[in-house]
């Protein structure tokens, strides 16, 4: 037999069940809030529980997974666990097409954070029942560490091995295992997990209810994204809340296995050669953005887009210049921007933004040096660890920036961690192989290898990060070419691309960061939603499905 297909659908039966059995808090939490639309998480919940335990009675596996298995069982639970976690979305009646169901489950499992809601056929996010908000975190906190992960803690206590699992889930280059048993790292990265889960949300409560606390702490650690607000975390108009969430944005972008060891006071840990490059490039990207924002000056005008999504009419401008009302007089009208997000809460007074035009186009700067910190900072953490939140409509700031934060869309967090993207440490390694072969040029009889924290990295693992990136760069070629041929502009189409294999989830232009994913046709939602798994699982989990070698023996 080329694969076990009752081993696959006895484990599967596994990972159902115990979705189902998350499905009963956010039924809990509708029931709390006197919501119609809980019986819905109920039912699927039963459900699952009840299909998923028959499966595994019938086709228990009787032996060790092979590697085939390991990973078709990886690709093939994201898909299913997203097709019946759409389902309560569709049979209440929130979301009218199962594919927007489908992309927003898949969304919140991969970690990516895009969202089909605040379009114009589809509801605000404040108008979304509570259930179903708290479903929408779950799936990222599920998602960030791997729910393939935590089911390997109790597979041994079924009689099952979950080694191949492991590797086909984690992500980076290799799987770093905290103990011979895999077993036990699983259980070790889902208690720092949790610790700093409740850390976070312990932390956000002086600014924010419980419900908003825990649901941005499950979406920060997971790197996810999705906010309780149309205007994500810039909706709370607070700079404790935005230091708060970037300082655990970059924890979630590290290794989970360097903060067990920096727990147990392995201070050897510190000098990883990728915390250190990451760090660097997460400094630097600061610093730049920092000094591109700020930009002091005695005469500022009202910025055209404030934080809260908002514009400041013509007369108003035109009422401050000529003296006639201060800027902290000025008022706002809400902005018609259709299908689109309203960024931001009164995060900033006017009087912080400057503006110019620059060819065409309004360019807002921030007056002061702290506040261009906070908003440059926060921006930066959250496009290189790939969470997605935001605080201001980076669209609208200087060249720079935006060429800064369009490199960060590339790089991703470190391996290990909840982040999506290419992986600090394959950028790294391309850059230690690329300057290798210009040394091998000078000296072609010489042998030099590659070294990472003092240890030669064997030419296989090199030679797959170099396929990694080839495969990576196609997929988002391929993706452009086809969103382009459903109606997408070719900007559009390629940062929605880049974004969703990054499982970065804002993008540019039509998806920019006070957009959405609505407008998507169909078809582009689904592919959309194929290309985020196909990134959240290292790319080579799926693409292994489409080799023909994989279905021979």
């Amino acid at each position: 037999m080329i694969l076990d297909w009752k081993a696959i659908a006895g484990l599967l039966g596994v990972l159902l069940a115990a979705l189902g059995v998350t499905m009963a808090a956010p039924a809990l939490v509708g029931l709390a809030y006197g919501e119609a639309e809980w019986w819905a998480f109920a039912a699927t919940a039963a459900g699952s529980v009840v299909v998923g335990a028959a499966l595994w009675v019938a086709f228990r596996p009787k032996e060790e997974l092979r590697v085939r298995e390991g990973f078709a069982i990886v690709a093939l639970a994201w898909f299913v666990l997203s097709l019946v976690g759409a389902l309560p979305w569709v049979m209440t009646g929130v979301l009218a097409e199962f594919a927007d169901a489908f992309f927003e489950v898949m969304s919140g499992f991969t970690t990516t954070g895009a969202t089909i809601l605040g379009g114009a056929d589809t509801p605000q996010i404040e108008a979304v029942p509570n259930a179903f908000l708290l479903w929408r975190s779950l799936t990222h906190w599920l998602g960030g560490m791997g729910i393939i992960v935590l089911t390997i803690a109790v597979l041994p206590m079924l009689g099952v091995g979950g080694m191949q699992l492991f590797k086909a889930e984690v992500p980076g280059p290799s799987a770093d295992k905290l103990t011979p048993r895999v077993t036990e790292t699983a259980k070790r990265l889902w208690a720092i997990y949790v610790a700093l889960t409740v850390i976070q949300t312990v932390l956000l409560l002086p600014a924010m209810s419980l419900f908003d606390a825990v649901n941005h702490a499950m979406a920060t650690l997971a790197t996810g994204g999705f906010s309780t607000e149309n205007g994500s975390v810039g909706q709370y108009g607070s700079a404790y809340v935005d230091w708060v969430v970037t300082v655990f944005m970059v924890l979630a972008g590290m290794n989970f296995a360097l903060h067990y060891r920096l727990l147990h006071r392995d201070w050897a840990a510190t000098n990883n050669e990728e915390l250190k490059v990451y760090f660097a490039i997460l400094a630097g990207a600061a610093v730049l953005l920092t000094l591109t924002l700020w930009t002091p000056t005695s005469d500022v005008l009202p910025a055209p887009v404030t934080l809260d999504g908002e514009v400041v009419t013509q007369e108003k401008v035109d009422e401050v210049t000529s003296g006639g009302a201060t800027v902290g007089d000025v008022e706002t009208e809400s902005a018609d921007r259709t299908g689109g997000e309203d960024i931001g809460g009164g995060a900033q007074a006017a009087e912080a933004l400057a503006t110019r035009e620059e060819r065409g186009r309004t360019i807002v700067h921030y007056d002061g040096f702290l506040d261009a910190l906070r908003y440059g900072a926060f921006q930066a953490a959250s496009i290189i660890t790939t969470t997605g939140f935001g605080t201001a409509d980076y669209e609208v700031w200087p060249p720079l920036a935006l060429v800064v934060l369009f490199a960060l869309f590339f790089v991703g967090g470190m391996a290990g961690s909840t982040g999506g993207g290419v992986k600090v440490v394959r950028v790294l390694l391309i850059l230690k192989n690329s300057f290798r072969e210009l040394r091998q040029l000078v000296h072609p009889q010489a042998i030099l290898p590659i070294r990472l924290d003092h240890r030669v990295v064997p030419e296989g693992i090199i030679r797959t990060v170099l396929s990694f990136i080839v495969f990576y760069v196609g997929l988002i070629g391929l993706g452009t070419l086809l969103l382009g041929v459903m109606g997408l502009d070719i900007w559009s189409a390629f940062s929605a691309t880049f974004s969703c294999v990054g499982n970065v989830g804002p993008a540019f232009g039509a998806m920019g960061p006070t957009e959405n994913y609505t407008h998507v046709p169909v078809a582009g939602k689904w592919l959309l939603s194929v290309l985020m798994m196909a990134g959240r699982l290292e790319i080579f989990t799926v693409l292994l499905l489409f080799t023909p070698g994989f279905w021979k023996r």
